[in-house]
């Protein structure tokens, strides 16, 4: 098959605010496509590399392709914006690896993704939005349950998750959320802080969807209030060691896993994901977030667990496309 490659290069993207250090955190580099177009070929396709942006609308309209791997994180910081190569593809009608623009749009928005998977029992802390310097000014605090982490909205990879991001009291959640809104031009997420393990968990497939596996974060530094900041990711060789499969007792696992695959149902995720948990300290995992395009790069947590559980790079990849292909019995065989 000819597999088209769309992306987008930190090289390539032209920032119109540069005032945050992690406004690229999202975007990949040349080694994670050379990866991925590796790998492809590995199992027999031919790869031509689409890009991201106006760059991959001139491409995908002159490169005939009977499927695109797409890993675009999309442009700006519209909440819908991983959704931007997948709804081009399908006004094309050219199938396409990982989930659809309205389940990208979904979940990169935090708190609309909480609502949904609340109303589905599924546990996630406390949470509060702020949209604006004037609703900041008017909100009571007297019965939010601090310490809060404090993030952006509509980001992922950690962006706008700092040292400074877990608050204690409304005078530094006010400070924090003050400098959000500002730096970051969208609403605030204000979450309670829950102490106890940090956990990922991958998810691949489709019809029925497994998890790969669940892997603890376990900072350096001994630290009950550990935050997986963006600085930590960027130094995770130094700051923290990863465990997975991770050591929790059965009970505790199979809940996690069994929310896992429901929150992948609910949001209707495809082919591949990661979901983020806090384990308290009496046992009750609660999600915090999900991630329908998890990275792919050797930095990244799902490739990290999938090493740890013996896979190579290049079978995360091919399991990833294969899981696509089952979805598209037309493209097989091309």
């Amino acid at each position: 098959m000819r597999v088209g490659l769309s992306y987008d290069l930190k090289e390539t993207v032209v920032l119109k605010d540069a005032s945050m250090d992690d406004a690229l955190e999202e975007y990949d580099s040349p080694a994670t496509i050379e990866y991925i177009k590796h790998a492809l070929e590995g199992i027999g396709h031919s790869v031509v590399k689409l890009g991201g942006g106006k760059e991959f609308i001139r491409n995908i309209l002159q490169e005939p392709v009977d499927i695109v791997f797409n890993i675009s994180e999309g442009r700006g910081n519209y909440r819908s914006r991983e959704a931007q190569v997948p709804s081009i593809l399908e006004m094309l009608d050219i199938p396409y690896v990982g989930s659809d623009p309205q389940c990208l749009s979904v979940c990169l928005d935090k708190v609309l993704t909480k609502k949904l998977i609340a109303q589905d029992g599924i546990p996630t802390p406390s949470w509060r939005t702020i949209a604006s310097s004037k609703e900041l000014n008017t909100t009571s605090w007297h019965d939010f349950p601090f310490p809060a982490i404090v993030k952006p909205a509509y980001e992922g990879s950690s962006k706008g998750v700092h040292h400074n991001s877990l608050v204690d009291n409304q005078a530094q959640a006010i400070e924090t959320i003050a400098e959000i809104l500002e730096a970051y031009r969208q609403p605030v997420m204000v979450e309670q802080f829950i102490e106890g393990d940090e956990i990922t968990v991958g998810v691949i497939g489709n019809s029925p969807p497994k998890v790969l596996g669940l892997m603890r974060i376990i900072p350096r530094k001994n630290n009950s209030r550990f935050v997986y900041t963006v600085e930590v990711k960027r130094d995770w060789k130094n700051l923290v060691d990863y465990e997975c499969p991770a050591r929790l007792n059965k009970e505790t696992a199979e809940k996690i896993r069994t929310c896992s695959l429901k929150v992948f149902e609910v949001l209707g995720c495809r082919d591949f994901s990661r979901i983020d948990f806090r384990v308290s300290v009496d046992g009750i995992p609660y999600m915090l977030e999900i991630n329908p395009l998890p990275g792919l790069g050797d930095y990244s947590d799902l490739v990290i667990m999938a090493a740890k559980l013996g896979w190579k790079h290049e079978a995360l990849i091919a399991s990833v496309f294969n899981a696509a292909l089952e979805r598209y019995p037309l493209c097989v065989g091309r």
